[in-house]
């Protein structure tokens, strides 16, 4: 089971991200603890979208369009805006 999820900046609401993975929590974690150097500057995290995918080839696909400019209109109209 594999996590396509979005979060946005606590501090800085308009600052967000696009991530996968298997740990959800730990990922999550990792954020907040600084562990990550794209979103270590913006921190804390809370996840606005978390979706779950049974095919880790599915998530792979949905978390490249997200990061795609159709994929991020979408996010701000849809789970953002």
């Amino acid at each position: 089971m594999t996590y396509v999820y979005l979060p946005e900046s606590v501090r800085r609401p308009a600052s967000r991200y696009v991530g996968r993975t298997r740990d959800l929590k730990r990922r999550l974690a990792d954020h907040n603890a600084g562990r990550s150097p794209h979103t270590a500057k913006d921190r804390p995290w809370k996840p606005v979208v978390i979706i779950r995918f049974d095919n880790d080839r599915r998530a792979e696909q949905f978390e490249q369009y997200m990061k795609s400019g159709s994929g991020h209109a979408f996010a701000m109209r849809h789970f953002w805006g």
